[in-house]
Formats: C-alpha cells, structure tokens, sequence
C-alpha cells in the first residue's frame, strides 16, 4: 500500500532520513517506534504530503506522490494527531464533516455517515454540537478520528494520537480502536513511544534510531530475538509486561 524507496529528508542542515526505504503492507497495522527524533513523525508527514523528500520517491497504492496528485491521496488517508488537532471554532460535527461539506456531498449522505462512525466509535450524539473545549480528552480524540474516517480512506496515519491522554483514557481508547482496525480492515501506520501499545495494537512493528530500522517483526520476535543491544535496551527501559521481559 505504501512505499518509500531511497528517502532523504533534512530539517535544515540536520539529517533524519537518509536513503531510508520501508514497504507497508495492506489492511494489517504497522507501528513505528523508537526514541524521540529517530524520523518515526517525519515519515507520516512525508507519506502525507506535509513534508517534500529531497531525494527518493514515496508511492501510495502503487501512485507515486507528486504536486499533481497530493490532494487525491490526501483525500485517501485518514491522519490523526496528538491532541486531535481539531478546529477550535467549529463544533464536533463541523470538524467531522468538514471535507464532505467541501465536496458537496449530499446532506443526507453527511448525516447517515456521522450516524455509522458515532456508532463505531462511541461517540455519543448529543455532544456533536460541542465546542472541542467542551469535549474531555479521550472525546476530541474520538472526534478527530472520526473525521479521519469520514471519506472511508484506504489508509490511516495515526502520530502518537493518545500520548496526551491519562492513563485510563488511553486504554479505553485503545481498546477501542483495535476494534475498529479490526471491523474496517484497513492499512494503519502507527506512531507511538509506548511499547505496550504498539504490542497491543500493531501486528508489524518497527523499531528505529537515528532515522534507520534496526529491527522489524512482531512483538514476539523483537522481545525473544533482538538484533542488537539497542533492542534489548529499549525493550527493557520500557519495563513492560511483555512476555519474555524482565519485570
């Protein structure tokens, strides 16, 4: 679903990619983790169109990305942020509809859509007129996923979408979007510190430092094969109850 191939991006004068490639595959979930400034954000900025590679190509469904059809892609994938990153001065329901309302879609297509995500993500309905202020934590983020969701995208990029969120939130939140993955079967690329949640919701993971993959597989494999002493670390640092970790 998506590839980069020989990607270099600098902020600056400062390297975070260099000839840095990774297939994604289809409807499975794949999380990238690793400390902060290993390139984990940058790569779902770039796959996004937020960011320009200097050198490399990036392909989205086997189209490879360009000026000419970033808006089409755009529209295809679903990006979610930490804090959700909704409009302050529109009401939940504004900021769930708003590229339907921009393409013209049909009203009533509008409401049947809001309808199905609220039930999908327990959103309750008489808080769609709410302000994001008004909205607890865990609700702005269900409501910036739901307008991730609203086109019905191929692809969700998600940038550690819970990091802001307490620790009971969180998990309810997570439980609830295994489910959806789960219910929508689509190709999710993932963003988080956490180890435990990538292991709970990603079936690929990917560990990363210094902008490069130092190791892939599932969660299993990273716990009882680690490639090297920095996936030891980082496993143990994180003390988890992972199976096979010390605790």
């Amino acid at each position: 679903m998506i590839k980069l191939q020989n990607v270099s991006f600098s902020y600056r004068d400062q390297p975070v990619l260099s000839d840095f490639n990774l297939e994604i595959e289809t409807a499975i979930t794949t999380v990238l983790i690793g400390p902060s400034g290993c390139g984990k954000s940058t790569i779902l900025r770039l796959i996004n169109g937020l960011l320009t590679p200097q050198n490399g190509s990036i392909e989205v469904n086997k189209t490879k990305l360009s000026k000419n059809n970033l808006r089409l892609i755009r529209l295809n994938s679903g990006y979610v942020i930490q804090e959700g990153g909704l409009f302050p001065n529109m009401s939940a329901r504004e900021n769930i509809t708003l590229m339907p309302r921009r393409l013209n879609w049909p009203t009533e297509k509008i409401s049947h859509r809001v309808d199905e995500l609220c039930l999908l993500t327990h959103f309750p309905q008489d808080s769609l007129g709410r302000f994001p202020q008004q909205l607890s934590g865990g609700q702005r983020q269900r409501v910036s996923l739901m307008r991730a969701l609203m086109l019905d995208p191929d692809v969700l990029l998600l940038d550690e979408p819970f990091a802001a969120l307490d620790p009971l939130i969180r998990a309810d939140l997570q439980e609830s979007l295994l489910a959806i993955f789960k219910n929508l079967n689509k190709t999710v690329l993932m963003v988080t510190h956490d180890l435990n949640e990538a292991a709970f919701l990603g079936q690929r993971i990917i560990l990363m430092k210094d902008g490069q993959i130092m190791q892939e597989g599932s969660i299993e494999e990273l716990v009882s094969k680690p490639l090297s002493d920095f996936v030891s670390t980082f496993i143990k640092a994180q003390r988890s109850h992972l199976p096979g970790t010390a605790q």
